[in-house]
């Protein structure tokens, strides 16, 4: 693997934390951070009413603010909606997008997600686009022909000049929440998967270069048997990344 592949590891606290719960996470985390600092990129993706503070909050830290989404216009008359250039005004360098609680529960496809990433790359934002196969596609033995489609749909139009602010990010939907769990073994392979399919759309140069996060459920526990796999270069992590303990510990869980 080689060296230079950045190492990331991002907390989306998706919809969870008041204002004064997240500056006081926040605190933690720094407080955590100043005490043992690291060498890797630490994200957190909190709701949007904390976007703003939050970028004041993490302000010499080390700290990158991420957003949970974006809207795939640049602006206009989209009730609710937060566009791209809103976020990057307000120190946002980082946005999640394509995550499978989007797709569930708010029908995004690929093709709409394709259009979120041009948005996001076009306000210079950095994507981590979301990938992975809920437990009936698993259980069909499908989930590399779906997650191929994800990667396919989603990013084969765009120059390589923008997949180099490109992060993905593994999620097998199958073990979130259902008391399964993914092996690192699983994880690995799926992630080589990906790089392979990006090999192929895009060259080698892009495939190794491109950081590949696993999202299914990385706690204290199991963090170290996932970092360690070759092909798994950090965590998009849910609830673990609530408890500021926690996040620190998944984030010095990087073979030394």
């Amino acid at each position: 693997m080689p060296e230079t592949r950045e190492k990331i590891i991002a907390a989306n606290w998706k919809m969870n934390k008041t204002f004064h719960e997240g500056l006081a996470l926040l605190v933690e985390l720094n407080m955590l951070l100043e005490s043992e600092p690291t060498q890797h990129t630490v994200v957190v993706a909190p709701p949007y009413i904390h976007l703003h503070s939050a970028g004041h909050a993490v302000t010499d830290t080390g700290i990158k603010i991420a957003a949970q989404n974006c809207h795939q216009e640049a602006n206009g008359a989209f009730t609710g909606e937060v566009s791209a250039s809103m976020l990057e005004s307000v120190g946002v360098e980082f946005v999640i997008l394509g995550h499978s609680e989007r797709r569930q529960y708010f029908g995004e496809t690929d093709e709409l997600v394709a259009q979120k990433i041009k948005t996001a790359a076009a306000a210079g934002l950095k994507v981590i686009y979301c990938c992975g196969e809920p437990l009936e596609v698993r259980q069909e033995e499908k989930h590399f022909e779906l997650v191929k489609q994800q990667i396919t749909n989603a990013l084969k139009d765009f120059q390589p000049g923008v997949l180099k602010d490109v992060v993905i990010a593994y999620e097998p939907v199958w073990a979130i929440g259902t008391g399964l769990t993914a092996s690192p073994e699983q994880a690995q392979e799926m992630h080589a998967f990906i790089r392979e399919t990006l090999k192929g759309i895009f060259g080698e140069s892009i495939a190794k270069a491109t950081p590949i996060l696993y999202g299914g459920s990385m706690k204290p526990g199991n963090a170290k048997a996932l970092l360690s796999q070759p092909d798994v270069d950090g965590g998009l992590i849910g609830g673990a990344s609530l408890v500021a303990q926690d996040f620190f510990d998944i984030i010095h869980s990087f073979p030394a």
